[in-house]
């Protein structure tokens, strides 16, 4: 009697009941490996009893209880998912059974051996020992303890005792190697759908920092250009009968703050349009726009540059912007009229510098009265990139000052 042969099939026990979840590669969505299994098993031992009775090394003659013997053994796999044990002993059973009335031969193995290697994929390590010691011991027993008793034609010999023993421990071995293997897998599919989850709240959270940052633009944009507005509307109603002229200065103002706020509307929502859309055609908001902003700030004022002007970070350059535009808005919401500010840009080595001051407050500001929210939203934004914000009164004024680094150093 010779070694089983190689089983192809019986490496498919990748996902199942005992086999660990499904994993890449496994057959879910594909026929039951098990049918398979039985099927080529059946074949193998259909065929090799045909051949060997053949040749007359089958030494009774094929009543249905052989049959029987040689059928049972394939049907029983088909259930060895749900009831593993008792697959392998009857499989076992009826290949020992049919072993005592024809000559050693390989074939009559395959099923058990198949059987087998399942109840190691299933984890059933003591299970498989057991099983397999209880198999070999009783071929032992029947073949060469009872000896006598059988024909001589059927006993196996040395060679044949021993690769019995070593095709049942390598049966358990790849069964073990098969389970190690399906862990790893559902392990790796593990790790994978938790970097998967990892990443798409990642992404959710850019999502969310990102509506936050169109948010706070927006904020900006809408309060300082309302506010403008508010301020150039009032304006033109009490002059509207007695100086008709600036009444129209003042709406020309509005006009213009109106489609300043619009583009700038549009700029910042941009990045929620598609790519099938058009790049935003105005430049991106920075300090490159400070004559702009200060051109139409409802105020006189005054702006000065100091230090070698250079290309500043995106958020830097935009921070500073939107610095500038809410402390002007400050300056027109609580100044009073008649008010007028300066504008400092002060580049240095490792940080730009920005110094709003305006020359006439009211009484509340002057005593230090609460600066609403404005003042708050400049720091946290300054904050934000690793800057400073101070702000307070000053001598006949009130003063904005904020640092933010630029990570550059001549």
């Amino acid at each position: 009697m010779h070694g089983p042969p190689s089983l192809p099939w019986a490496h498919g026990n990748r996902a199942g009941r005992y086999g660990g979840p499904p994993v890449p590669g496994s057959f879910r969505g594909r026929r039951d490996p098990g049918v398979g299994a039985a099927v080529g098993a059946l074949l193998f031992q259909l065929i090799g009893a045909k051949n060997l009775a053949g040749e007359g090394r089958v030494f009774v003659a094929f009543t249905p209880w052989v049959w029987a013997l040689l059928i049972v053994g394939p049907v029983a796999l088909l259930f060895r998912r749900r009831h593993p044990i008792a697959a392998f002993a009857i499989t076992t059973a009826a290949s020992l059974t049919f072993a005592t009335v024809a000559e050693p031969h390989w074939f009559w193995t395959v099923a058990p051996m198949i059987a087998l290697f399942h109840l190691g994929t299933c984890g059933r390590r003591t299970a498989s020992i057991a099983g397999a010691g209880t198999a070999y011991g009783t071929y032992l027993l029947i073949f060469w303890g009872f000896r006598a008793e059988l024909d001589e034609r059927v006993l196996p010999g040395l060679r044949e005792t021993l690769l019995v023993g070593i095709a049942l421990a390598g049966a358990i071995f790849l069964g073990g190697i098969a389970r190690i293997k399906t862990e790893q897998m559902a392990q790796l599919v593990k790790v994978r759908a938790e970097r998967q989850r990892a990443e798409e709240e990642q992404q959710k959270r850019q999502a969310s920092e990102e509506r936050l940052r169109i948010a706070r633009e927006l904020h900006d944009v809408i309060g300082h250009h309302l506010s403008l507005i508010n301020v150039q509307a009032g304006v033109g109603l009490h002059l509207m009968d007695s100086r008709p002229e600036q009444a129209r200065e003042a709406l020309s103002a509005i006009k213009t703050a109106s489609s300043e706020a619009l583009r700038e509307v549009r700029s910042v929502l941009g990045a929620l349009r598609t790519e099938d859309e058009a790049a935003p055609r105005q430049p991106a908001l920075g300090l490159s726009r400070l004559d702009d902003l200060t051109a139409d700030a409802g105020l006189p004022v005054e702006t000065k540059t100091t230090g070698e002007a250079r290309t500043l970070p995106a958020e830097v350059d935009r921070a500073a912007y939107r610095i500038v535009q809410e402390a002007l808005t400050n300056v027109r919401r609580h100044a009073g009229a008649g008010a007028t500010a300066s504008v400092c840009v002060d580049y240095l080595p490792t940080v730009l510098h920005l110094a709003v001051r305006n020359t006439v407050v009211e009484a509340s500001a002057r005593d230090g009265g609460a600066p609403g929210t404005g003042i708050a939203g400049m720091r946290a934004r300054a904050q934000s990139l690793g800057g400073t914000l101070e702000a307070g009164p000053v001598d006949g004024g009130f003063l904005v000052s904020v640092l933010l680094p630029t990570g550059e150093s001549e």
